[in-house]
């Protein structure tokens, strides 16, 4: 919301500094995004002189000017030289003083001055009128300057006007900030002040009364909560006056007529949208017409104003004369309903539709208007009456209009404002502060409230009714928040929650739940969150298996339209990551997240929530140098993470498995393993299938892990059993093992533990070796290095043969491997 400065000023006192009422406005909720000034924007527009004037070679109406700018263009001397500008206008003659915007000016509605040919001939800049200036509604020609005014000026400068404007972001449960009324109260209740507007009265109503000529049906319940409808006949359609011009351009919004820009002006006034329509367009039958509010007919289709044909659904309302549309309720009027240049009657609507439908309407359309924004936020509907009769008391002044006795108003269900109790003691206990009862009762009161004070049992207790333009006010607890918000949470001292019988700490899981990340961090990733919405073919598109997921928990109104769904693997969220830094040249890329999955289930109410932490590794882990080359991080660098992870968290039985079958088939086949604790699946780790990063347009190998957060902190302990040293020797073996290929060192090193014994201290795989001569074909030799140590006496050497004997015995069966010579 644009909000000129010298207008809110006009209707209630204002700091002499516009910094102190941003920072007021910042301090109780409303974001002031910038500070403009309007009038000093006329960059590259000067003072000229019109030094000649002949026909176009190629147009009966055009003219090759030569323009006087000053200094602004000087020719090959160094001396001022005139400009050359093809003007169509036909209110100039050689000598005029004007207004001209030089090559590289950007003037009001965007439009930027570029060198151009017009019918052959070149063209230097545009003469501008006031209109094209945004000084006022004229457009009958350019700009005609006194005579003694100078020539080669900044205009910014000879014009010495300016508008300082707030550029306020209004949330979107306060609907009624969204006018200038509404502003002003709001600075009202800021500084306990009187706010003042005087709005036009119509002065006179002539000719055949409203409802004896027009007729408003709500065809349907929920769409239109009220309407409003009043005529006015004899309107003089022309340019708008210029102080009307300024205001909605320091507002942003562009001019066009005065009829419609007296509606645009009372919307920004009073926050109620209003649509004039041509009176002449709604067929008349039997010399009466109508007004029909209806849906739409599954894929209708209507013209609206900006000139495009839409295809409409059965959940958007229309504007109709009975039988054809005019206007989107709520959103844009039609082509064939505006108001031209020779509009006679005219037809004014002020009417409340449903904020649900406007905003899907609006949405599903994509077309954003000022009126559906206030629309889907909901308007006033009681003001709908008072804010038809300041539109036609304009119209009457400024276009010359006659108003038609009275208005029809379909008004189908009245609302009663509910009556809330505010207690006092509750407004001291939510908000930590003894604010006085009297503030209470005048903030309210300066918001638009109607506040009685009365009490009760001792207490000081608040009968207050809140204003039908503030919806965001149904409960007590509201009302304390506006209390607070004006009253200044920074005032609020800070204290100590008190407590009883309670000491403050974090939970076991939050405790794991940082350790996993201090972990993970350690191992050289950075935390990350990405979407916890997802693209109904995520799963799909990386090769993932949907099997043991759920159903996917469909959104019902995604904002987004590959969000559509909840999540149900992290995965696809942090490939995107990596292919959004790869794409903007950071290749090396470590990321790690912790979230929630999302799995539904058929017939039940809710999804099902579990916690995931995942993982992907990319690049390298350091940038290139002299001494460093580039060294791709692979599949046991992603399974180095998960054993450190799983060992800091002390879970017990770890183990690695083959990642096989089309469970996985979105990872490289031989370069993936499942996660297990004991015979419980943790997760997997593995390399992306080249596919699936393909898919995702990424270049580089990914190495990624996604585990089951909650299955970790239920298998997590906090320390280990202790197991004091052994202070006896330990003696040295090795043990290289020719085996299938099909068998892993997983398999081999878990069955070397299990028929070592007690004896057995340690087993570590030190060389693996292949070679078709040597140990055979689909044969490998597997190293280990095998330690052995007593914890009670010194072994000797017939007790390690003896032990080391058995074990090889016991492995080579279980195998089917041998001892390599």
């Amino acid at each position: 919301m644009r909000v000129p400065y010298s207008w809110l000023n006009e209707m209630i006192e204002l700091p002499e500094d516009p910094a102190d009422l941003v920072a007021e406005f910042i301090r109780t909720g409303t974001e002031v995004e910038s500070v403009d000034t309007v009038g000093e924007s006329f960059d590259h527009v000067v003072t000229a002189q019109i030094v000649s004037k002949e026909p176009h070679p190629d147009s009966d109406h055009m003219w090759v000017t030569k323009v006087d700018v000053g200094s602004y263009n000087l020719g090959e001397d160094g001396k001022p030289e005139p400009l050359q500008i093809v003007c169509g206008a036909q209110n100039f003659n050689e000598g005029d003083h004007i207004v001209t915007a030089l090559i590289g000016a950007e003037l009001p509605g965007g439009v930027k001055i570029k060198k151009s040919k017009l019918r052959g001939v070149v063209s230097f800049g545009m003469n501008c009128s006031a209109r094209e200036l945004g000084l006022s509604g004229d457009h009958s020609g350019i700009m005609i300057l006194p005579p003694d005014a100078p020539v080669g000026v900044p205009f910014a400068q000879y014009q010495g006007t300016s508008e300082t404007v707030l550029d306020c972001e209004i949330t979107p449960n306060r609907p009624d900030c969204l006018s200038m009324v509404g502003m002003a109260r709001e600075v009202g209740a800021i500084y306990d002040r009187d706010y003042h507007v005087e709005y036009p009265q119509i002065k006179q109503e002539v000719g055949v009364p409203t409802a004896d000529e027009l007729s408003v049906t709500i065809d349907g319940e929920g769409m239109c909560d009220r309407y409003v409808a009043r005529i006015v006949r004899n309107v003089k359609v022309g340019p708008s006056p210029d102080w009307m011009v300024q205001r909605l351009n320091a507002l942003g919004i562009r001019t066009h007529n005065n009829i419609v820009d007296i509606t645009n002006y009372v919307m920004m006034l009073t926050g109620q949208p209003l649509h004039a329509f041509d009176l002449s367009t709604f067929a008349a039958r039997d010399g009466h017409r109508s007004v029909v509010v209806r849906a739409a007919r599954e894929g209708e289709t209507f013209t609206t104003l900006d000139g495009v044909e839409r295809t409409l659904s059965a959940g958007m309302s229309l504007i109709t004369d009975g039988e054809r549309p005019v206007a989107l309720a709520g959103v844009m009027g039609g082509m064939d309903s505006e108001i031209e240049d020779d509009t006679v009657d005219v037809m004014v609507e002020s009417a409340c539709f449903d904020a649900g439908r406007t905003s899907h309407t609006s949405r599903d359309l994509s077309l954003i208007s000022d009126a559906s924004i206030r629309f889907e936020r909901q308007v006033d509907e009681t003001g709908c009456v008072d804010v038809a009769n300041i539109t036609c008391a304009l119209i009457e002044e400024l276009a010359g209009g006659e108003v038609a006795p009275g208005y029809v108003d379909v008004y189908p269900a009245p609302k009663q404002q509910p009556e809330l109790t505010l207690r006092l003691a509750r407004v001291h206990a939510i908000c930590g502060a003894d604010i006085e009862a009297d503030f209470v009762e005048r903030a309210l009161t300066r918001l638009g409230c109607t506040v009685t004070r009365s009490s009760k049992d001792g207490e000081t207790v608040f009968a207050v009714v809140p204003p039908s333009f503030r919806p965001d006010l149904p409960r007590e607890i509201d009302l304390i928040e506006e209390v607070l918000r004006l009253w200044g949470m920074d005032r609020v001292e800070a204290t100590i929650p008190a407590a009883k019988n309670h000491i403050g700490g974090l939970t076991r899981e939050q405790h794991l739940t940082r350790k996993v990340g201090q972990i993970l961090r350690a191992c050289g990733l950075n935390e990350t969150t990405t979407f916890a919405f997802a693209a109904a073919d995520d799963l799909k598109k990386i090769g993932m298996s949907e099997e043991g997921r759920g159903c996917p928990v469909v959104l019902m109104d995604p904002l987004v339209a590959d969000q559509t769904e909840m999540r149900r693997s992290l995965i696809p969220g942090l490939l995107r990551s990596v292919a959004y830094n790869e794409a903007h040249g950071t290749p090396n890329v470590q990321l790690y997240e912790i979230g929630r999955l999302f799995h539904g289930r058929e017939n039940a109410s809710k999804p099902k929530e579990r916690m995931s932490v995942a993982g992907v590794l990319s690049g390298a882990m350091g940038d290139v140098t002299w001494n460093q080359k580039f060294k791709p991080l692979r599949f046991f660098d992603g399974k180095g993470v998960v054993e450190e992870l799983l060992a800091q968290l002390r879970i017990e039985k770890v183990r690695f498995r083959p990642a096989e079958g089309e469970a996985y088939s979105f990872l490289q086949p031989g370069r993936g393993a499942e996660v297990l604790s004991g015979g419980a699946v943790l997760g997997w780790v593995g390399e992306i299938h080249p596919k699936a990063r393909e898919a995702m347009d990424i270049a580089l190998p990914v190495v990624a892990f996604e585990l089951n957060f909650d299955a970790l902190i239920a298998g997590a302990r906090n320390q280990d059993a202790y197991h004091e040293f052994s202070s006896f020797p330990s003696v040295e073996h090795d043990l290289a093992i020719v085996v299938d290929e099909s068998v892993t060192c997983e398999d081999l090193e878990r069955r070397i533990v299990s028929a070592g014994g007690k004896l057995l201290s340690g087993v570590r795989l030190f060389d693996v070796y292949r070679d078709p001569v040597r140990v055979g074909e689909g044969k490998k030799s597997m190293a280990f290095a095998l330690t052995y140590r007593s914890d009670d006496h010194t072994l000797t050497s017939e007790e390690v043969e003896r032990a080391h004997t058995k074990l090889v015995t016991k492995v080579c069966k279980a195998t089917g491997g041998e001892v390599r010579s």
